[in-house]
């Protein structure tokens, strides 16, 4: 173990105990990438921060739920995963379609050279997706969660999920070759 999970492990500790220092030394190391997390699935930065502060609430209060088995900031990111997308059904944002009502359109065999993206420009289109396919896009490719994962987290099968994705990728690759196509 590294020094800095020992001290994020001390930490740990004494808010378990409920040192107010200790907690909010916690929050200085995770509040960026969390409100971060919850932004690309939010896409709104007043909602992004309330899921963050909501989250961080959630985690102190529930300490003692923490196993260790994976490290402080995966679980909280589980927690911000899971109220971002708490807060996108509670707000009507989070449009689940079945399989059976989305037509199958087919992939362009014609691929555009993206070699001159801009990432802004790829989150940018990323963020105009419909709500579903933002959050399954984000949780895989920039989360680095898998399909199983996904479909946990989104609380649908593991096939849907996966067709989600597809599609996401297939609808994310044609705003982008609309902007950038030669």
């Amino acid at each position: 173990m590294n020094v800095a999970n020992q001290d994020v492990n001390q930490l740990i500790e004494l808010c378990e105990n409920g040192d107010a220092k200790a907690q909010f030394a916690i929050y200085k190391l995770y509040y960026k990438a969390m409100y971060n997390t919850a932004f690309r699935i939010v896409n709104d930065s007043f909602e992004a921060e309330d899921v963050m502060q909501e989250s961080f609430l959630s985690a102190f209060t529930k300490l003692d739920s923490f196993s260790g088995q994976v490290t402080f900031g995966a679980w909280l990111k589980k927690i911000v995963i899971n109220n971002s997308i708490t807060a996108l059904k509670k707000h009507h944002k989070f449009e689940m379609v079945p399989l059976e009502k989305v037509a199958v359109s087919s992939i362009e065999e014609d691929c555009p050279d993206y070699r001159d993206l801009d990432v802004n420009e790829i989150l940018n289109k990323l963020a105009t997706l419909k709500s579903n396919y933002k959050v399954a896009l984000t949780l895989n490719l920039i989360e680095g969660y898998d399909c199983e994962e996904i479909a946990q987290i989104m609380a649908i099968s593991y096939e849907n999920t996966r067709t989600t994705i597809s599609r996401a990728k297939n609808k994310l690759r044609k705003l982008l070759s609309e902007t950038y196509a030669r």
